[in-house]
């Protein structure tokens, strides 16, 4: 746990010491949180319900949005498909420390940065404009672990499209279809719930609501008691999936490098 500790601490390190590219996101969050939040209001102006939110949950969804936007990373990372494919993994792998165990580790030192730093004054000027809907007590709390819970399915998600590097010259299809796909389905273009009711019940069933959309209706109190339970069990088991899946992956790319003598 030490180890993963000082690897987390680098985590954070590395991002905060760029102070600059933190406030230049936190501005563009800003100001993509005021054009997302009209875009919605203007839904609004003849109808006061849509998929169970109002309009004011649905600018409570804009602004939790922006804040974890770069907490759960859904954007590009290719770290490790670049060091697979200039051949630095070789390296990485005759490590004690196996690369799924040390960019998981990193990447939960990553993320409380960047909610702090990039998320957080977003989310408190769209509340100074905006009648935001906050949480109880218990729904922060589960709200935090809710929280954690999609940073590793984000990064189970990643991984996976990073690691097709090991058969693949180029991964960017891969990387951006993924990408494509994860906005759409996370919550992260429009709300699940203003999918139709067929492919909202898809989305939920998913892993990749669980990296943003489930998180926001915690915060709302969309779910509770045995249906908050619920969801969270089902985040923390997309995690284990896909975490085991990524090993799984990473082993069999492992024997092939072994194979071509990398």
């Amino acid at each position: 746990m030490r180890l993963d500790w000082e690897i987390a601490k680098r985590g954070w390190r590395r991002y905060a010491a760029y102070p600059w590219a933190t406030a230049a996101g936190a501005f563009t969050n800003t100001i993509f949180g005021f054009l997302q939040a009209y875009i919605l209001l203007a839904v609004y102006r003849h109808r006061s319900d849509v998929g169970g939110f109002d309009a004011r949950d649905a600018v409570t969804y804009v602004w939790l949005a922006q804040a974890m936007i770069m907490t759960v990373y859904i954007f590009s990372w290719q770290e490790l498909a670049l060091r697979i494919r200039d051949g630095s993994i070789a390296v990485d792998l005759a490590r004690p420390l196996d690369p799924q165990r040390y960019w998981l580790a990193f990447d939960l030192g990553r993320a409380p940065y960047h909610f702090l730093f990039r998320g957080l004054l977003p989310f408190v000027v769209g509340a100074i404009v905006f009648d935001l809907r906050y949480p109880s007590p218990l729904d922060a709390l589960a709200f935090v672990v809710s929280l954690t819970f999609a940073v590793v399915v984000s990064f189970g998600v990643r991984f996976l499209y990073n690691s097709a590097a090991f058969w693949l010259l180029d991964f960017r299809g891969v990387m951006t279809l993924t990408i494509t796909v994860v906005l759409f389905l996370s919550g992260m273009v429009m709300p699940v719930r203003f999918f139709p009711g067929w492919l909202r019940d898809a989305a939920y069933a998913l892993p990749f609501s669980a990296i943003l959309q489930t998180p926001v209706d915690v915060w709302l109190g969309k779910r509770d008691g045995l249906a908050l339970l619920g969801f969270l069990a089902l985040q923390a088991g997309w995690a284990v999936v896909l975490l085991a899946l990524g090993r799984f992956v990473l082993a069999c790319g492992t024997r092939k490098l072994v194979v071509q003598g990398g």
